[in-house]
Formats: C-alpha cells, sequence, structure tokens
C-alpha cells in the first residue's frame, strides 16, 4: 500500500491526545461514605465498572476514528499492475479510405467507428487523430468532434507506415500507445515493419459483411465512325453471385443510354454508341457495394485536326499522305535542306523518314518537342549514321542500334496489348500475311516490342512517357528494302503514331497520378489557368511552353468530377477527374500480418483495458467510510451504554 500524502501520517501523534484525556478522567478520588447512602453501596461499585468499559469502548472508538481519519487524508492507494505507463500518450491512427464505405454489422465501417470514438472516448482523454489525409496533434474528443463529424473518405489509400514515421517524428519524452483502425484492406508486411512493439500497438479491425463490389475501371472509344463514337467500358465485379447491374451514360448530367448488365464473369465490357461531338459527363452503375467507384467521369473534346510533318526525301513519304488524310490531320511533307525549324514546334507529331544523319541542330530542337508532349517517329535508312542515330537516341531512353544485317526476315508477331494498338483489333489475329524486311538493324532496347520478327527481334519498338511517346522502326519500309507499305498493320500502326497522346480519344485523370497535362493555348507572360468544378477550384501548378501549357495538378482535384480549364473567364476546353480503383476489392482483407500485435473489438474496450491496467485503486473511501462507522458507534456508545 502506498500514500499519495504520506507526511500526513504524522498527525498519528495526535492519537496521544484522546489517550491523556482518558487517563485524566480516570483519577483516583477519596471515597467518603454517609450514614444514609451506605445501602447504595453496592449499587456504586457496579456503576463504577460499568463506567470503566463504557470510557474504554470511547477510547478505542475514537482512537480509530482519528486513525482512519488521518489515513484518509494521506490518501492510500495500491499500485496499478501497468503503472509505468500511465503517462503514455495515445494516438488514435483512423483509416478513412474509399474501402471504409463497405457495411458492417451496424452500418458504414467508417462512420460507425467515428461514432464509437464519440460516445465512448472519455472526455478527460488527450490524445493525437491520424488520418490518411489529416493529422490533429494533442487534442481531445470534444475538440475534434466536429473534425470526426465532417471527415470525408479519403482517395489516398490507407498508407500505414507513412502514418507510423509520422507519429515516431512527433517528439514527445513519453512512451506513445497507438490505436489502427482499419479494415486492413491491401494491408502488407511491409505497413507494419516500422511499428515499434514497445509502443504498444492496438488494432481495430471492422469487418464488413457485405464484400461483393463493382467497380467501373476505363472508358475508351473503341471505335470511330463517321458520325458517331462507339465508347468502350471496362467494369470488374470482386465477389460471387452478382444481380443484373443497371448502368446508363450521362452527357451534361442528362441520361442519354441506359443498360443492364449481367456479370456472367469477373470482367466485363460493355459499348454505347454516342453522337460524334464533343462530351462532358460519366457512366454510373447501380450497386450494394463501394460507392466510389460507380461513376467514372470522362470528356470527348470537340474533334481537332492534328498537326503532322514528315523529314526526309518526298517520295519515300507518299505513303504517309494517304493515312494522314485531310479530314483528321494537317499533313506536311520536308525535305531536310527545305526544313522550317520554327514550324516543328507547332506539330503533334513529326516522323523522320530514312534521314541518313540527323543534325545537332534539328537534335536539339526535337529534344525539346518531346519534352513538351510531342510524338516522333523514326524510320532508319541503310545508309543510317549509327553513331549519330545512337546519341540523337541516347536523349530518350536506353534504345541502341547495332549493324545493318542483310538478311530477309518476316514480321510475324503483334504486340496487342501495347498502347499503340489499343483498340485496334477486336481480336488477337494469330494468321495473318506477314510483311517483311530484306535487310533490318540489329538493336538493344529493354522496351517492349510492337512489332516483332520471327526472331522474336523487335521491327518495331517505342518508347512510351506520359506525356509523349518515340517510335522507333529497326528497319527501312520502302519499297526495295520492304512490302510493309503493302500490309493492313501500316494503317492503323500509323495512324496511332500520329494521335499517340493526343486530346482525340477519352479524358478520365486520375487524381494523385501526376502525370503532366497539355493545354494547347496561347497565355500571355502574367496569364494562370484555373480549373473549376461545380463545387470547388483550384489552380495547378502550369509552366507556358510557346503554343501549350503544362499543367501539374499533384493531388488536385480532392473530389472526382468533371471541371473546366478557363483563362480568367473565358472556357479553354473540358477535364475529368476521377480516383483510384486501389480500393474495389474487399477481399483483399489481410490480418495475418497484425497477428502479433494486441487487437480490440471496439474502441471502449481498449479505453477500459488501460484504465484498469493503469489507474492506482484508490482506497481512502473505504478509511472514510470506516472513521464514520466508528463515529457513529461512538455516539450509540455515548446514547446506549450506561
Amino acid at each position: 500500500m502506498h500514500f499519495k500524502h504520506p507526511e500526513i501520517l504524522y498527525f498519528l501523534f495526535l492519537l496521544i491526545v484522546p489517550i491523556l484525556v482518558h487517563l485524566f478522567q480516570l483519577r483516583r478520588f477519596k471515597t467518603s461514605y454517609f450514614t444514609n447512602v451506605r445501602f447504595l453501596k453496592e449499587l456504586a461499585v457496579q456503576t463504577r465498572k460499568s463506567s470503566k468499559i463504557k470510557k474504554r469502548l470511547l477510547l478505542a472508538t475514537r482512537l480509530l476514528l482519528l486513525t482512519f481519519l488521518i489515513l484518509a487524508f494521506a490518501q492510500p492507494f495500491f499500485e496499478a499492475k501497468d503503472s509505468k505507463n500511465a503517462s503514455n500518450e495515445m494516438y488514435i491512427v483512423l483509416d478513412n479510405s474509399f474501402s471504409m464505405q463497405a457495411k458492417g454489422k451496424k452500418g458504414g465501417l467508417l462512420k460507425r467507428a467515428v461514432q464509437e470514438l464519440l460516445e465512448n472516448t472519455p472526455e478527460t482523454a488527450q490524445f493525437s487523430l491520424l488520418t490518411n489525409t489529416e493529422n490533429f496533434w494533442n487534442t481531445d474528443i470534444k475538440s475534434s468532434k466536429s473534425a470526426l463529424q465532417n471527415l470525408k473518405y479519403s482517395s489516398s489509400a490507407f498508407d500505414l507506415s507513412a502514418i507510423t514515421a509520422k507519429i515516431k517524428a512527433h517528439k514527445s519524452a513519453h512512451k506513445k500507445d497507438i490505436v489502427i483502425i482499419t479494415d486492413a484492406v491491401g494491408l502488407k508486411d511491409k505497413d507494419v515493419k516500422n511499428i515499434d512493439f514497445e509502443d504498444k500497438p492496438y488494432f481495430i479491425v471492422p469487418e464488413a459483411e457485405q464484400k461483393n463490389n463493382i467497380s467501373i475501371d476505363s472508358v475508351y472509344i473503341n471505335q470511330t465512325l463517321e458520325n458517331f463514337y462507339e465508347i468502350g467500358i471496362n467494369l470488374s465485379a470482386y465477389g460471387e453471385d452478382f444481380k443484373p447491374v443497371s448502368t446508363a451514360l450521362y452527357n451534361q448530367n442528362k441520361l442519354i443510354a441506359k443498360t443492364i448488365i449481367n456479370f456472367d464473369t469477373k470482367k466485363k465490357k460493355i459499348s454505347f454508341t454516342i453522337p460524334k461531338e464533343a462530351f462532358h459527363g460519366y457512366v454510373s452503375i447501380e450497386d450494394n457495394g463501394l460507392t466510389y467507384d460507380n461513376k467514372l467521369f470522362f470528356s470527348i473534346s470537340k474533334n481537332k485536326k492534328t498537326n503532322v510533318i514528315s523529314i526526309g526525301a518526298p517520295e519515300k513519304s507518299n505513303f504517309l499522305s494517304r493515312i494522314y488524310t485531310s479530314g483528321e490531320f494537317n499533313y506536311q511533307n520536308y525535305a531536310l535542306n527545305s526544313l522550317d525549324y520554327n514550324s516543328l514546334e507547332k506539330q503533334n507529331t513529326i516522323i523522320l523518314n530514312e534521314l541518313e544523319e540527323i543534325p545537332q541542330a534539328l537534335q536539339t530542337t526535337l529534344k525539346a518537342f518531346v519534352t513538351k508532349g510531342g510524338n516522333l517517329a523514326i524510320i532508319p535508312s541503310e545508309k543510317t549514321s549509327i553513331s549519330n542515330l545512337n546519341t540523337f537516341l541516347s536523349n530518350f531512353g536506353k534504345v541502341q542500334f547495332k549493324n545493318l544485317e542483310s538478311n530477309s526476315k518476316l514480321i510475324t508477331k503483334i504486340n496487342f496489348d501495347h498502347p499503340l494498338f489499343s483498340g485496334v483489333f477486336e481480336n488477337k489475329i494469330t494468321n495473318f500475311q506477314y510483311p517483311k524486311t530484306n535487310s533490318s538493324f540489329g538493336v538493344s532496347s529493354p522496351y517492349p516490342s510492337v512489332l516483332s520478327f520471327e526472331d522474336q527481334t523487335p521491327f518495331v519498338t517505342a518508347i512510351q512517357t506520359p506525356i509523349s511517346g518515340i517510335t522507333i522502326f529497326t528497319a527501312p519500309i520502302n519499297g526495295t528494302n520492304s512490302n510493309f507499305q503493302q500490309s493492313p498493320l501500316i494503317v492503323p500502326l500509323f495512324y496511332k503514331i500520329g494521335q499517340n497522346n493526343q486530346k482525340t480519344g477519352v479524358n478520365a485523370l486520375t487524381i494523385g497520378n501526376n502525370i503532366p497535362y497539355f493545354v494547347d493555348v496561347l497565355l500571355t507572360k502574367d496569364a494562370i489557368l484555373e480549373v473549376k468544378g461545380n463545387d470547388d477550384s483550384f489552380i495547378p501548378i502550369q509552366q507556358i511552353l510557346n503554343n501549350k501549357v503544362k499543367l501539374t495538378f499533384n493531388d488536385f482535384p480532392e473530389t472526382a468530377g468533371n471541371y473546366s480549364i478557363f483563362d480568367k473567364k473565358e472556357w479553354v476546353e473540358n477535364s475529368s477527374f476521377n480516383y483510384k480503383r486501389t480500393e474495389s476489392d474487399l477481399s483483399q482483407v489481410n490480418t495475418n500480418v497484425i497477428s502479433d500485435f494486441k487487437t480490440a473489438d471496439t474502441i471502449s474496450t481498449i479505453f477500459n483495458t488501460l484504465q484498469t491496467e493503469r489507474t492506482d485503486s484508490q482506497i481512502w473511501k473505504w478509511f472514510v467510510i470506516f472513521a464514520l462507522l466508528f463515529l457513529a458507534l461512538e455516539m450509540a456508545i455515548i446514547k446506549f451504554v450506561k
């Protein structure tokens, strides 16, 4: 037993006072007997004996009363089992990622977790609250009530390692108690490695009852007709036994098409046909799973002609004029000696067609062109200077040419999954008329081939960046060296090269991907582009590049939806933003990685456990009770004992 105020125990010396009073009352007196009271002698002896018993009882009760009263003021207690951690700081980590939209026994996982925090966190408890996106340091439940009630779902996935790193970086003289509330969707071993076992982490893992979920993954133009677009939509189903799902297509918030999907497979593709004009809307589904992935916003810009230029001998470039027709392209061809360098920055795609050597001035211009989002295609000549070409290619990646090989090869393999062939083929073709080349260059390339020879060496390879594409042929394709110009493959390949990364398809950006975005607009030096939605707006990081503006969005906007880009009050173009689909699979719950940590069902269980283990057992109240009992006993003795 310990005392909070042991110095008060010195007052126990006061116990001598009732003893002295008692002894004073027991002084002997000389007794004189009178004749007329002699008959009371025996009665007096009995009275004297009972008086002594009464005084002794009163002395005992008063001594005990005073003793228990002094001990009560000294506040005795039994030390707690875990008293050394009583001063620990509390950190509550709350996962507010989209997977916490799932429904458990008592409703949405996040909403229920917030409600339990509000109901069961002691008002006097100090803690720090960390979510995927926000931090509230050294707060209490009253101060953080409004923030918890207004807590929104985060488009950022739950990154436990990053949050625990923040906690470690938060300097404190005390140890830390960490309570982690998460559904454990996508939780990995590396996420818990930074957690110190000495910090006594607790995990609360609410479980979703409904794990079926359907996600809209992507939207693309499957086919371009004369007056219509055929829109392709990819969906994924997670779980088992799905009911038919309603799917609708909206343009400017107006319903333009609707259908029902039956999920007989985990992956499903459907299509809608819409007029060939600007589109600014979304596709949506209705299911009983998560809601964040039930809409995918996208835009299709008004069809603009793509600027394409080829540099090379006119007689070798005639085939390009038949591919890049005036309906969709502004195509021009220049011989190297008549090239207008000033016109290059206005192009979307530049094709170097069988140049024997690339001048240094052109190399510098083309490097800047690619950096600003332009597409480049390189077709070598039999007389190409390998050293000159390799020096130029080193500006973009690790493709390097070797010696020319004068042996005939068939082009037999198509990479159907390559971006240059996306949406081109309805089915994978395995038997077609193979084109051939009479000579080709050996090449060293770490990048995937678009087309390959029969010996698996690349015929066409490509360096894809988020903003541009560099397509490299390894053999001349003039009529003397190859019959590739007569192959059906040449049209879709060069069409895709010309349109690569241009805004002729679906615009559906992903929030947080940080891929630069180029806007075709001429701005003055001090002008600023602003992105506006229905409820919010923001100014992205931007860089003026001649006739374009490079935008970097970082983690903006916070909310998925359809937005428009403005130059002051003048509309420039539409854009759409969507959340990452990383939280859609609710079956990715991984509780094995937290098997070495303490777990609990509710936050109240943790608070009760900590309070029980770390709160000293105060027993001074019992001493007060006993003091009152002895006081009552003293009163009873005085009143009833004769």
